[in-house]
């Protein structure tokens, strides 16, 4: 098939209407799209939530792990 040929079959293709799309696939594909959507959305905010929660757990353990001890002796002041 040469370039004229494929050309004329574009234009044939594009000439014709579309096909008929069933009514109920608008439905089915609208519903499906909606849960798809639905769930992105509740996986996004239960990432968010863990995000929260593993920050504010880290956050409780640093300030009870990491504090100093308190000093046994006291550091020399010079010039006393």
């Amino acid at each position: 098939m040469n370039r004229a040929e494929r050309e004329a079959a574009v234009r044939r293709i594009m000439r014709e209407s579309p096909p008929r799309v069933p009514p109920e696939l608008y439905a089915d594909a609208l519903r499906l799209g909606r849960r798809m959507l639905r769930r992105r959305v509740a996986a996004r905010r239960l990432m968010w939530l863990l995000l929260c929660a593993a920050a504010l757990a880290f956050t409780v353990w640093a300030v009870t792990a990491w504090e100093r001890p308190p000093s046994e002796t006291t550091p020399p002041l010079p010039g006393w």
